[in-house]
């Protein structure tokens, strides 16, 4: 961590603990109930977002066009997941399409910030939301390695309802190479793009969700990650919280560490798209049309864990 991060103290760090489980927390009571998941996410964005405009909360991220991009595009993830999950809706083959589409836009606007950052930051600036960055040809590799992270997005075809109490909406062929591969990019993207929030807005939430794909639900990790990054966006457009001494933790913001974990990410994310093409031609399958890693043990897991 000292590398990536300085600023660390036993306050900070239990105060990211207690983050991260906070985020799981309401994670997992949403995930269970449909009454829950409205008030989170119907009606306390409603609340906060007229709060905000009359000043009473508010944070530098709410000053930005991305930071309002990304709570909506959040937001949108999970009402679209949960008319999945609870309508029946879910039971129409092109409700796939939902959640590869959401998934995909939401990739390309961090990849479209990424070459914004390159082309705009050449030093340590500041940017408009606040943002201290520095752009540079690490932006253009973890670009590339968002745009992998589309290409490599299969079965979704193949995504169902769970058959239990919970209806969790599971993408049995999102096996944990993808999963990982995304995590890297993303905390790459937030490493370099919202670089002074990034042990918050990257680890801290990217960590929740694998925990709760790893530990609580496996198949539903995009279900997770919605929820999640919503409830994070919410919170960060609503209040200016690294004012706290207690949330700085900030970036060393060293061109090499920016450019080696922009390449470990490049790196895992054309491993990830190398296998997905050996396994499209090995079985013959149309990544676009049927699930293509139902070999895995993953897999199995994931279908086994839901009851499908």
């Amino acid at each position: 961590m000292g590398l990536l991060f300085e600023g660390l103290t036993v306050g900070s760090l239990i105060t990211l603990i207690l983050f991260v489980a906070a985020l799981l927390g309401i994670n997992e009571i949403t995930r269970k109930s449909k009454d829950l998941s409205i008030v989170f996410y119907c009606a306390l964005p409603v609340v906060l977002a007229i709060l905000v405009f009359m000043g009473v909360l508010g944070s530098p991220t709410g000053k930005t066009w991305f930071g309002w991009v990304k709570v909506v595009s959040a937001l949108i993830g999970v009402y679209g997941f949960l008319l999945i999950r609870f309508t029946k809706l879910g039971e129409k083959k092109f409700a796939a399409i939902f959640p590869v589409t959401i998934l995909s836009l939401n990739i390309a606007e961090a990849v479209y910030r990424e070459f914004e950052v390159f082309a705009t930051f050449k030093e340590l600036q500041i940017d408009p939301g606040g943002i201290v960055v520095l752009g540079g040809i690490w932006n253009i590799f973890n670009g590339i390695a968002g745009i992998l992270c589309i290409v490599t997005l299969t079965g979704f075809a193949g995504i169902k309802v769970s058959k239990d109490r919970s209806r969790d909406m599971i993408w049995p062929d999102m096996t944990w190479m993808y999963i990982i591969g995304y995590t890297l990019w993303n905390f790459a993207y937030v490493y370099n793009c919202i670089s002074t929030r990034s042990m918050y807005a990257g680890f801290g939430i990217l960590l929740a969700a694998l925990i709760a794909e790893f530990l609580f639900k496996r198949g539903a990790w995009l279900q997770h990650r919605a929820q999640i990054l919503s409830l994070y966006a919410m919170f960060s457009l609503s209040v200016d919280f690294q004012k706290s001494q207690y949330f700085q933790v900030f970036p060393t913001y060293s061109a090499s560490v920016l450019m080696t974990i922009s390449i470990i990410s490049l790196i895992f994310n054309v491993g990830v798209f190398a296998y997905m093409v050996y396994t499209i031609i090995k079985k013959k399958k149309n990544p676009l049309k049927e699930d293509i890693y139902t070999d895995t043990d993953y897999y199995k897991k994931n279908i086994l864990a839901n009851n499908l």
